[in-house]
């Protein structure tokens, strides 16, 4: 596994190291001790997966402090603009945002560390994404913001007028008026 890190700190890009024959290919998905040699954490508590349909925009999500949650993001199938904005209110980034294309030809993984909100663009026509959370789903302490914020100004890389967010989504404050309690 490569450990790429990302323009903001605490973010990392894991490129896996991909064996491919006739047969398919085959790949460490995760390795505890890779993780915690690259100075990440090697624990996870809870696993998700979604499947959306091209131009679904989930989040930007994240949960309060004491229950906030770091994520490994990878992509089964299709194709996602993966995205973290740091939330860390004392940090030289905050308010910066980080994409990254993920997809099942690349096989990359993105890390995001407590203390960022996460979003994803759907751009293939469905996409299954699984996420490992090293915190479980605290329902009282679920925050979000709204996806298309104009301080924030995410390239989602996808046309506007095919954006689908969800009911609950669409409700999500702005960047400058969403709950967030996190420090570096």
């Amino acid at each position: 596994m490569e450990f790429i890190p990302a323009d903001l700190p605490g973010i990392m890009v894991i490129q896996p190291r991909v064996f491919e024959d006739e047969r398919g290919y085959f790949f460490e998905k995760f390795r505890k001790n890779a993780f915690l040699k690259a100075g990440l954490p090697g624990h996870f508590v809870q696993d998700n997966q979604s499947r959306s349909v091209r131009g679904v925009v989930r989040g930007l999500h994240y949960q309060l402090a004491p229950y906030s949650q770091a994520k490994l993001v990878h992509v089964i199938s299709g194709e996602i603009w993966d995205v973290a904005v740091d939330l860390r209110q004392d940090s030289s980034t905050f308010g910066k945002w980080f994409g990254e294309l993920l997809n099942d030809k690349n096989h990359r993984h993105m890390y995001i560390p407590r203390g960022f909100a996460h979003g994803f663009a759907v751009l293939s026509e469905t996409a299954v994404v699984e996420y490992k959370c090293d915190q479980y789903y605290h329902p009282a302490s679920e925050r979000g913001i709204f996806y298309n914020d104009p301080a924030l100004a995410i390239d989602w890389k996808l046309d506007p007028t095919e954006v689908i967010i969800s009911a609950k989504d669409k409700r999500l404050p702005l960047f400058s008026e969403a709950e967030m309690n996190f420090l570096v």
